[in-house]
């Protein structure tokens, strides 16, 4: 692969009339490793992978990315057409990727086979369930080996067996030296990857590894049976309660990714960030 080890964004601002979609965001895509974005529904996961993509341009900052056929990019309607069969959706992406038929063909045999796909090929794509069309999206993206894949909730609605599958296809592409980046709902897939964004209505709330995140969080945690009179600072975890203290120091709880992210909102929705 040719080009800079890093692909990213820098500084981006992005508002849709009166609406910040993202403000002043930065994001590094190192080669070789998978970077997830992670954040709730409005956080501007999906204007950041689309300016990464290339499919908009920020009103603000800089964006780092390869040329257009060096990049993937699965949007979140899956960019799979239903009326063909697995075969000719990939025969159709290889052709606007300028590859051969033959190499794309002995590719994508090779994708299919190891994510459980190959005895649909012959399938029309709406036929698939959504796990099966979503892995057949992640290997349209990835069919011609771009240094930059980007994807946006590539996991979200899908079952665990299938999930597993297309981590596999996702890791294959971050071992090959491509720079992959993912927008996700579930933390439990933010930590799979090398390093992690968390997004809140357009603001970055915290970066880096998930283990930098966990580090930095502010306060300490501590976990109750009973629901806590003041739930400002209270989220539920299983059947118990984890209360967060801004000013402790002395934590009953051994925070993980998702309590550090959950503090990191507490904190920037009361102007502590």
């Amino acid at each position: 692969m040719t080009g800079p080890a890093q692909w990213g964004a820098s500084g981006i601002f992005v508002a849709y009339g009166k609406t910040v979609a993202l403000a002043d965001v930065s994001l590094s895509a190192p080669a070789g490793q998978v970077t997830a974005v992670v954040g709730g529904d409005g956080a501007g996961k999906t204007t950041l992978l689309r300016c990464l993509a290339g499919a908009l341009a920020p009103d603000r900052g800089s964006v780092r990315r390869p040329p257009k056929e060096r990049a993937g990019y699965l949007p979140a309607s899956s960019g799979i057409y239903p009326d063909l069969t697995v075969t000719e959706n990939l025969d159709f992406r290889a052709t606007g990727y300028g590859m051969s038929r033959a190499d794309a063909r002995e590719r994508a045999a090779a994708y299919l086979d190891r994510a459980g796909l190959a005895a649909a090929a012959d399938r029309l794509a709406g036929q698939l369930s959504g796990g099966m069309r979503q892995k057949l999206a992640v290997i349209a993206a990835m069919l011609h080996q771009p240094e930059l894949l980007v994807l946006d909730e590539p996991t979200t609605g899908v079952d665990p067996v299938s999930r597993s599958g297309l981590w596999w296809l996702i890791a294959h592409a971050a071992a090959q030296g491509c720079a992959v980046v993912l927008a996700t709902t579930y933390l439990d897939d933010a930590e799979r990857a090398a390093s992690v964004l968390v997004l809140d209505a357009g603001i970055a709330l915290a970066s880096g590894t998930g283990e930098q995140i966990v580090a930095a969080m502010p306060g300490a945690l501590r976990e109750e049976t009973a629901r806590p009179a003041d739930t400002t600072r209270a989220w539920r975890r299983g059947g118990r309660w984890r209360v967060w203290d801004p000013a402790g120091d002395a934590a009953s709880v051994r925070p993980d990714l998702q309590d550090a992210v959950t503090v990191a909102a507490l904190a920037a929705a009361a102007g502590q960030r």
